[in-house]
């Protein structure tokens, strides 16, 4: 007689055991049509499980997230079963879900296109409308060995030779179609109704650049139409966005084969670089940071000692010289306990804070390599500070409330937090997590923040709050992140003199606000689709003379404006002004100056902005004043 408990605190008997789905029954019929799987005790089950003793029991519905993703688990099986329908050769290996959707992973000799994936759309809808029931059923390792073999399906039985012997293996059957599968998925195909296939890519087995390539079909799924179609617009908006064909537009930077991962930036490019960098080399100053700068390449020695060489040593490019292993540094933390060790510390100089645009490189997958978002080179505005137990929650309290400004200033207001905590390959004691965890919570609380925990995605040396910012289309980018480090001071002897004259080793605060300025730069062009506000904008006005008569008047007002800190194109070619117009807009800029003979006459400029408003002729010192308003406004006139 099993009792169930449920989320609102009731609970239901039964003389019997009870499906998932018969204690939705139970409490409606409503219910029990949109149930798509239960959660147990906690884990998630299909609503065929059978309940036998006393549980606590929640009903996954469309409404909730993880219903979200059981729907699309499940449309990972309806596309392989439509790709076995139509291509009956093709073998089925592994179909997970991913962000906003799914993939599926085929052997097949014929190469997949685009009208194939409308054919299968369409068999996919043929199997909806059918409404197969899905069911489960728990075998044994050699029988579903023999199961997949028997069907000539020799990847499935591959990847199920490498699961443990004493892992339960489940098969999920709809229709004619059975998959390997650890579920949970909804109790029949006509739960599934909204999804789209999206592409086709080719994919290594088992990711693997020494095995068979695969054909990787990818799809999206939604509980709602209206969702779906949110999604493509979005994607439709970031393809307008992508900042490798703005970059290009706007000639910002290039990449090449030659260099895979590094970034060749272009006078435009690099003047908006700068204007990053300046910026934050100014919230360094005003904010305690000293700057310094560090070597390149370290002995493997220290990399040892840090504990990067045991834990990181895959994403580092490494060197040999007279004998000595060497690393070209991933990341700035131990260059910069060298600088804290160069001298003995008193606990009067703690906080003692330091900032470094540091130039970092990691050895990435070349097939994950994005533009700027994804590189082998480049640079954080990275800082570490060193200070003691109790100086931590007042450094991280400062700094939370600095990080929200700086994106403010970028054009940035709605900003999430995490906190990211213990993974299970880490360095330090569950004590001194314990510490550090609960140093950062003390910190968001003291900041009236609030944030979401993320079990097991710190760092391997401390766990660390994220700062994840949302753009212009919706899109989340993890930026900003601050760490708590009690380890790696210790492990590079790091110490300073304490009140009472003993040594004691500092506690770390590993930040960074941008992170990589490449892929931040990568992150601002695409929020602003490359219309970027005037205090970013590398070139910030044109200036155009309709006639050579005009040239020496405008070269007057473009030698005033530099003078005045501006970035200023002058452009006296002798080409039609509709035709100037035109060009300089295509390149975004924020204002277009116009000069012609009743401007000459005046002593006025003529001015349009990127909006294609006319504000008419004012005098420059009346345009200086706008300017200089729009630079003070930064992320609010963004």
């Amino acid at each position: 007689m099993p009792v169930i408990r449920l989320p609102d605190g009731s609970e239901r008997k039964f003389d019997q055991a009870v499906t998932v789905a018969d204690v939705a029954a139970n409490i409606g019929a409503g219910l029990a049509r949109v149930a798509l799987a239960g959660k147990v005790n906690g884990k998630l089950v299909d609503t065929s499980f059978l309940i036998e003793s006393d549980a606590e029991l929640a009903i996954v519905t469309d409404k909730d997230a993880q219903g979200l993703e059981v729907i699309r688990h499940s449309t990972a099986h309806l596309l392989a079963q439509a790709v076995k329908e139509l291509f009956p050769e093709a073998q089925v290996t592994i179909g997970p879900v991913i962000e906003d959707g799914f993939f599926y992973d085929f052997a097949c000799k014929r190469p997949f296109t685009p009208e194939d994936l409308l054919a299968i759309e369409k068999k996919m809808a043929e199997i909806v409308k059918a409404d197969l029931k899905v069911e489960r059923k728990v075998v044994s390792r050699s029988d579903a060995i023999a199961f997949f073999k028997n069907l000539g399906e020799h990847y499935k039985a591959q990847i199920i030779e490498s699961i443990p012997s004493d892992e339960d293996l489940s098969l999920y059957t709809q229709g004619t179609f059975t998959d390997l599968c650890r579920g949970p998925h909804v109790p029949s195909t006509g739960k599934l109704k909204v999804f789209k296939l999206m592409k086709v890519a080719g994919a290594y087995w088992r990711g693997d650049s020494k095995n068979e390539m695969l054909q990787r079909i990818y799809g999206t799924a939604w509980v709602k139409k209206e969702d779906q179609e949110a999604y493509l617009h979005r994607l439709e908006e970031a393809e307008k966005r992508d900042h490798r064909k703005i970059g290009k537009q706007l000639d910002l930077f290039h990449m090449q084969d030659e260099a895979p991962g590094m970034v060749f930036w272009h006078p435009k490019g690099w003047a908006m670089w700068q204007v990053v960098e300046q910026y934050m080399r100014g919230v360094y100053r005003d904010h305690g940071y000293q700057e310094i700068r560090c070597p390149q390449i370290i002995d493997r020695v220290l990399w040892e000692k840090s504990g990067h060489w045991e834990h990181f040593k895959a994403g580092m490019f490494t060197t040999e010289s007279e004998k000595h292993e060497y690393a070209i540094k991933p990341m700035n933390c131990p260059g910069h306990i060298q600088v804290f060790n160069a001298d003995l510390r008193s606990y009067r100089e703690l906080p003692l804070r330091y900032g470094e645009f540091g130039s970092c490189h990691r050895n990435e997958p070349s097939g994950g390599l994005h533009g700027l978002m994804r590189v082998r080179g480049f640079v954080q505005d990275d800082g570490h500070i060193f200070c003691t137990e109790s100086q931590i929650e007042s450094e991280v309290t400062a700094f939370n409330a600095l990080v929200l400004k700086v994106y403010k200033d970028f054009g940035f207001h709605d900003v999430a937090v995490k906190l990211a905590l213990r993974p299970e390959s880490r360095v330090g004691s569950d004590e001194i997590w314990d510490k550090s965890e609960n140093a950062l919570r003390a910190a968001l609380s003291a900041s009236g923040m609030t944030w979401v925990e993320l079990p097991g995605e710190g760092a391997f040396y401390g766990p660390k709050i994220e700062f994840h910012i949302k753009d212009a289309i919706g899109r989340s980018w993890q930026c900003g992140t601050i760490q708590v480090d009690f380890s790696m001071p210790g492990r590079l002897g790091a110490e300073f003199v304490d009140e009472d004259n003993t040594r004691k080793t500092p506690v770390m605060l590993h930040r960074a606000i941008l992170g990589s300025l490449e892929r931040f730069i990568g992150i601002l062009v695409e929020n602003h689709a490359g219309a970027l506000p005037l205090w970013l904008a590398p070139v910030q006005m044109a200036i155009l003379n309709i006639s050579e008569s005009q040239a020496e008047y405008a070269r007057q007002v473009a030698e005033q404006l530099k003078q005045n800190g501006f970035r200023v194109h002058l452009d006296l070619r002798n080409e039609k002004i509709t035709y100037k117009i035109r060009e300089h807009s295509m390149q975004r800029l924020p204002y277009l100056l116009v000069i012609g003979d009743k401007e000459v006459a005046s002593n006025l400029v003529a001015v349009r902005t990127r909006k294609g408003e006319d504000l008419g002729q004012m005098p420059l010192e009346a345009l200086l004043e706008q300017l200089s308003k729009d630079l003070a406004d930064k992320g609010s006139a963004a």
